[in-house]
């Protein structure tokens, strides 16, 4: 199945059966009662066009994996109770059509929102990479606090300077700044 219309039903929820679904490229659940999304909603690797609008006072928020729909072009959220986007919303980079309207939104700023899409993007990336620095910069303080070697799964502590270039870079490039012919992160050295 790629195209899934379940709209004016009056669903609460979806079944995290859906998550299954990996040739979906299109869900429309407007108008329904939703309360939320299957946490998994990220597997579904090919969806491109999500309309989750007018869910009113019941949809509330998306789950983390959100930013994990690469592929996702055109997203209607409108006339929700969102107030924040997930911090993985900024990995969204091939999203064209984004509807924010009628949600309290605090996360992204709305002075951000009314700049559109590009601007949200660029905002929730660099966002969600200030957070993952900072958690790597207290694994570092608590490693060296406890002067315990940094373990396997502090592999990007060792790379901290790596990561800010990457993110630097990455938001430069979603924002249009600093496109050159050779992506300059992808040529760096660990």
């Amino acid at each position: 199945m790629r195209k899934l219309w379940v709209h004016m039903n009056k669903l609460q929820s979806l079944p995290s059966s859906i998550c299954e679904m990996r040739s979906l490229y299109l869900l429309d659940a407007h108008l329904n009662e939703l309360c939320g999304l299957p946490s998994a909603i990220g597997k579904l690797s090919s969806l491109e066009i999500i309309n989750l609008s007018s869910n009113f006072s019941d949809l509330k928020d998306l789950p983390a994996s959100f930013g994990d729909l690469l592929n996702l072009r055109e997203l209607d959220l409108s006339n929700n109770q969102i107030h924040a986007l997930p911090d993985s919303f900024g990995r969204l980079n091939k999203l064209k059509k984004l509807n924010l309207e009628q949600n309290p939104l605090t996360m992204p700023p709305m002075d951000i929102v009314s700049k559109g899409v590009d601007a949200v993007i660029e905002y929730m990336l660099k966002r969600w990479l200030d957070i993952l620095l900072e958690e790597e910069r207290k694994s570092i303080a608590v490693a060296e606090s406890s002067q315990a070697p940094i373990t396997p799964s502090g592999w990007l502590a060792r790379n901290v300077c790596w990561v800010f270039n990457v993110s630097r870079s990455l938001v430069g490039y979603l924002s249009g700044k600093n496109k050159t012919e050779k992506d300059t992160y992808l040529y760096q050295q660990y």
